[in-house]
């Protein structure tokens, strides 16, 4: 058995290590056996890798789907993303929601939030989907809550104030989902390493211990982290 960070590879899509830490076979098995993302996804998801930097950043298949399963599977009509990226997670999770549900997605950069924009105005989902440009605490403050569901996958020395932010905002049984909490398995091979990853372990562990909520950390990918309240 590999040890936890002892599976990393090198990303094919450029020079940064992949988020993978299970063997790179048993991934590829895991994607092959997961519902294909649409044309459209597969045509965002390469020009993402040819234009913008950090392609590893993309959520792929297999997190697009969890997250698609999990907004259907709570019911969630209002949804809270905090980091766009090109839009990739924003298109799955539209595909669980109701049609009276809405998504409020949070990009810095406006390039970014650029290549979202033509790939949600070209989903059938155009009309459930709004990019909020610029510091993602600024548009939360202007944002009224409650949320159903809140996707958290943005600067990782930031998750503790989203989440502060976000959690008055969280409807009962709403759910938050962070994303890279496992930091390529670096939250155990090496915990002090980067100012990052330092912020991830200090995370998890008051999520474990936060007595207003429930969590769960997953090892999908690089982490993923569901939280209730209890």
């Amino acid at each position: 058995m590999l040890a936890l960070g002892e599976a990393r590879v090198e990303c094919a899509l450029g020079s940064a290590p992949t988020a993978m830490i299970v063997r790179p076979e048993i991934e590829q098995y895991a994607e092959a056996h997961t519902t294909p993302h649409e044309p459209l996804l597969e045509e965002l998801a390469a020009e993402t890798r040819a234009t913008l930097p950090d392609p590893e950043m993309l959520s792929g298949p297999v997190l697009g789907r969890l997250l698609e399963l999990l907004v259907f599977a709570s019911g969630a009509r209002r949804v809270l993303e905090i980091g766009t990226y090109s839009g990739y997670s924003a298109l799955s999770m539209a595909r669980g929601l109701p049609p009276d549900g809405r998504i409020d997605t949070c990009e810095l950069e406006e390039r970014r939030a650029e290549v979202a924009r033509r790939y949600i105005a070209r989903s059938p989902y155009r009309d459930r989907i709004r990019v909020h440009v610029g510091p993602a605490q600024e548009t939360l403050a202007r944002l009224e809550g409650p949320f159903d569901f809140v996707f958290i996958d943005a600067d990782k020395t930031g998750y503790d104030a989203y989440y502060e932010a976000v959690l008055p905002k969280l409807a009962p049984r709403g759910l938050i989902v962070f994303d890279n909490t496992l930091q390529s398995g670096r939250v155990v091979d090496a915990p002090e390493e980067g100012e990052g990853t330092r912020a991830i372990v200090a995370l998890n562990r008051k999520l474990r211990d936060d007595p207003r909520v429930a969590c769960v950390l997953l090892t999908v990918r690089d982490g993923v982290t569901v939280v209730r309240r209890r």
